[in-house]
């Protein structure tokens, strides 16, 4: 059983929602993302969603797409990003670590990605632009390195995909609940709360909502329907507008804010 298993069946007794944020790898310079990533561990995280930077990030909105350029402007790489999760894990062996990106930097890395993913600690890949038909192999190169394979699921897809995901994806879904980029829009939590039983239902594992979430109560909101709420653009913004020294403590604070939303959406449930 994976790490990111783990901690799904460690919160599922506990009637509790897995929280997981997402920040940019080397943003806003490579130095800091360690003092960040502890921080999300103070403030409440089950997971850390970690982003390897690109110069083209189709699916982000600005906010993450301007996290991407400074990192990439500080020299982080994929090799980078494996360095940092490699930092965390001699401290911290319980916290998941899914990286997050394109599939673009991967394939220019080569073939030892998954191995040497596994010897850093990752515990997940999430390729964007890698589709379950397209990656088989890939995805089971990540399950021979004992990585969990995690794909996305929108509002537009249909059961094939939901087969296909099925099929080769493991750990987690990330359950995009709306159609854009991150950070844009507002959520439809009626129509995310009628699409996640049938999800939950077909590809036999959890689902994590993402995009649009942006506060305490959106994510209470997705919380008493999911298994974890993932946010990012948020949390970015809270790095920008801090000082440098400043953002660790900002996003624990921030993220203090979203375990106690969501812990208490969980509560009412019962």
């Amino acid at each position: 059983m994976s790490r990111i298993q783990k901690t799904f069946e460690r919160l599922k007794p506990q009637g509790r929602c897995a929280l997981i944020p997402f920040i940019t790898a080397g943003d806003p310079d490579p130095e800091l993302t360690l003092p960040l990533m502890r921080a999300l561990v103070e403030g409440g995280a089950d997971i850390i969603e970690l982003g390897v930077p690109f110069s083209d990030p189709m699916a982000d909105g600005p906010t993450i797409q301007r996290a991407s350029e400074r990192a990439l402007k500080h020299g982080m790489s994929l090799k980078g990003v494996l360095d940092i999760v490699r930092r965390f894990r001699a401290e911290n062996e319980l916290t998941p670590v899914v990286l997050m990106g394109y599939a673009n930097p991967v394939e220019a890395y080569g073939g030892a990605f998954a191995i040497d993913a596994q010897a850093a600690g990752v515990d997940g890949v999430l390729i964007v632009d890698y589709p379950p038909e397209e990656c088989v192999e890939f995805a089971a190169a990540l399950r021979r390195a004992d990585i969990d394979p995690i794909f996305l699921l929108a509002p537009t897809s249909i059961d094939r995909r939901f087969a296909e995901v099925a099929a080769i994806g493991s750990g987690y879904i990330y359950y995009v609940s709306l159609k854009g980029v991150t950070g844009a829009g507002h959520v439809d939590f009626d129509a995310v709360a009628r699409r996640i039983p049938a999800i939950r239902e077909q590809v036999g594992m959890p689902v994590g909502v993402g995009f649009g979430i942006r506060d305490g109560e959106a994510a209470a909101r997705i919380a008493a329907v999911a298994d974890a709420v993932v946010i990012g653009s948020r949390i970015i913004e809270e790095i920008e507008n801090s000082p440098r020294d400043e953002a660790p403590s900002r996003v624990a604070k921030f993220m203090n804010g979203i375990r106690t939303a969501i812990d208490g959406a969980r509560n009412q449930t019962d």
